[in-house]
């Protein structure tokens, strides 16, 4: 059977326009609008095949209940939980997770403290001027990536919503269309710009501080050299961004995680502002996993706020840095942590695994990692956008509903939480009795 309008749940782009072929329950072919990783991830590899509990240095395989009981168990018990991930899996499993944490008392996070977190707090600070990728499929002609290589990080990118793709007023494509890639070094994305401006590390907000000040008309104030860059080519990206009809920056962790951090994008939106002067000029974060976005989205209704959400005092308290998950372990603070739909065995700090390695962990993700070699419970999950549905918000923050093409006896992220909160609760019932 052809199945078509597949929606990829793999990066920020979330494309909907797949094609895949089910036989006998299963993907056998990807016919149509992946990318090579997302390909991978629709047609499977090596899944955990069963819910387990660490015995005696081992894993031992065991029931989907005598795995949740565990995990409930050790959940009711802790002190200082963190709940962190969530950015690969559905919102409709985002909502019950903090559920839980409200529980609990615990403090829940996503990848966006380690990723984006600077942007959202830019964003906070100043505001979005910002669009949708339709908009940029059909009408920008100035391209500018700043700090991300979609060629390898998100490669559908260009040729669905921006450089390559062609849109109602962008008909002859990459033709109609200038390209400028700002990067400390030439990546993929870089090699085939029409304009490659090479900065030195960590002087992203002086360069932005300069586009500033050109396109305010401010020329005498800007020295020959800002951040390795040397005024003509400033003043070439400055004139491209004039001429444009509709200009568009999406910036990367290249930015949100270089010195300067959610100032870099406050002045980045700043010279979006600038830019606004003299044409349409749109702003975006490349975000990373498929439903990172939709985290945030789902923690601010929740809770007010959008990641680094502390819940122990009966309300809300959200203060990146203090309750940023890897500063709560790097202090050593949590005494258990749940982690789903992530890997931080594989990404954060040496100092966070090596508490993680001394306190209870729970693991709820389809795939064995880093993470599962000294997780306490690990529980199997199905694979949102291939064996089980619900939405998710794409990085232009446009909520789009996965759909699920096969069958599956794994329990979805959403199932596996609710009867964790069911079990905690039963467990603080009976302590209360």
């Amino acid at each position: 059977m052809e199945i078509t309008d597949v929606v990829c749940a793999l990066c920020g782009c979330v494309c909907d326009d797949l094609v895949v072929e089910v036989e006998d329950n299963e993907v056998k072919k990807v016919k149509k609008g992946a990318c090579s990783v997302g390909k991978s991830k629709l047609m499977g590899h090596g899944r955990i095949k069963s819910p387990a509990i660490r015995e005696n240095g081992s894993l031992k395989e065991c029931s989907y209940d005598d795995a949740i009981k565990k995990a409930a168990g050790i959940l009711a018990a802790a002190r200082r939980p963190l709940l962190y991930g969530w950015s690969s899996t559905v919102c409709e499993a985002d909502k019950v997770g903090i559920e839980l944490a409200e529980e609990i008392g615990a403090v829940i996070d996503n990848t966006a403290s380690v990723c984006h977190g600077p942007s959202v707090l830019a964003i906070q600070d100043v505001g979005l001027p910002s669009c949708t990728l339709g908009e940029v499929k059909n009408r920008a002609d100035l391209v500018i990536y700043w700090g991300a290589n979609p060629t390898d990080a998100h490669a559908n990118h260009m040729k669905r919503y921006s450089y390559i793709s062609k849109g109602y007023w962008t008909a002859e494509g990459k033709k109609d269309k200038k390209l400028i890639v700002v990067d400390v070094r030439e990546t993929k994305t870089a090699k085939v710009a029409d304009v490659f401006i090479r900065i030195e590390q960590g002087k992203d907000f002086l360069v932005f501080s300069a586009l500033r000040a050109l396109l305010l008309g401010y020329e005498d104030v800007v020295p020959e050299e800002v951040g390795g860059v040397s005024k003509k080519d400033l003043l070439e990206a400055v004139r491209l961004m004039k001429e444009a009809k509709f200009g568009i920056t999406f910036f990367g962790m290249g930015v949100t995680q270089s010195t300067g951090r959610h100032n870099n994008i406050v002045n980045a939106i700043q010279m979006t502002r600038a830019a606004h002067t003299h044409t349409k000029f749109s702003i975006m974060p490349m975000r990373g996993h498929y439903n990172v976005n939709g985290f945030n989205q789902v923690c601010t209704w929740e809770t007010g706020y959008p990641f680094s959400v502390d819940l122990s005092r009966g309300y809300a308290w959200y203060n990146p840095g203090e309750t940023s998950s890897t500063d709560l372990l790097v202090r050593r603070e949590c005494d258990a942590a749940l982690f789903i739909a992530t890997d931080p065995g594989a990404h954060f700090p040496g100092e966070s695994i090596r508490h993680l390695a001394k306190i209870p962990v729970i693991q709820i993700d389809p795939f064995a990692n880093p993470t599962t070699e000294f997780a306490d419970v690990v529980i199997p999950a199905a694979i949102s956008g291939i064996e089980s549905e619900g939405n998710v918000y794409r990085m232009d923050n446009i909520p789009i509903r996965l759909r699920k093409v096969v069958d599956t006896e794994y329990l979805p992220d959403e199932e596996i939480l609710e009867k964790i909160l069911e079990e905690v609760r039963a467990i603080r019932e009976k302590e209360g009795e």
